[in-house]
């Protein structure tokens, strides 16, 4: 997959159809069926967070071009301008008329996203911030036994496409900046930075652990 960084809030990436077979997908397949084009989607996404240390966190606007030998794929991310009801890209006006959106691929991921009628709900203010880490081996997942975890932490743990998801959801009323990044710097030294949501692990993933993960990993796995 080749991927070029267009600006800060802006990725650009093509995959060839060969490099989508190779992946276990069928090319026919990521047009109609939506849980394997989700899967597909953030696959690539986390190559491109690997690459680029581009991060989700917010809306996004997707734009899909489907090229004769792959897809050419334009991801953007908020915060950027919105206003009469349609966004201002980050990128120049001749760069975006060049590529063609295509519908269907939209359509399969706009109800994950909601970036057409819900962009202002999205951006106002959270009252809390959530991170994932996913790690590759079960084994892995119990290195965080050994954490001495803060209170008042959301945490849950799910399985799909043979790895595991660690959610964390730390509410401000609680924790400072500084809290959650020294937490989350602690847990990266284990996991992996996911780009998939929570919301996708509930529909398309099994949940392993509900709630309190290291209290229940450290209880029966010590």
């Amino acid at each position: 997959m080749e991927i070029e960084r267009i600006n800060e809030n802006t990725v650009k990436f093509f995959i060839s159809y060969v490099d989508v077979e190779e992946r276990g997908f069928d090319r026919d397949e990521i047009w109609y069926n939506r849980e394997k084009s989700e899967e597909l989607f953030w696959e690539m996404m986390d190559e491109v967070h690997e690459e680029e240390d581009f991060t989700v966190d917010g809306p996004l606007w997707i734009q899909v071009q489907a090229l004769e030998k792959g897809l050419e794929v334009v991801v953007t991310r908020a915060p950027f301008p919105y206003k009469d009801g349609r966004f201002e890209f980050p990128f120049p006006e001749d760069k975006l008329k060049d590529l063609t959106v295509d519908e269907r691929f939209e359509e399969l991921l706009d109800h994950h996203f909601h970036y057409k009628d819900t962009v202002e709900e999205e951006l106002e203010e959270e009252d809390s911030i959530s991170f994932m880490t996913y790690f590759n081996d079960f084994e892995d997942v119990l290195s965080l036994a050994n954490l001495n975890w803060p209170a008042h932490t959301v945490t849950k743990l799910y399985s799909c496409d043979n790895k595991y998801y660690f959610y964390m959801e730390f509410p401000f009323e609680y924790f400072t900046e500084e809290d959650i990044d020294n937490v989350i710097s602690v847990v990266l030294e284990y996991g992996l930075e996911s780009q998939r949501t929570i919301h996708y692990l509930q529909e398309y993933g099994k949940e392993v652990i509900s709630e309190n993960v290291l209290e229940v990993l450290t209880k029966y796995f010590k």
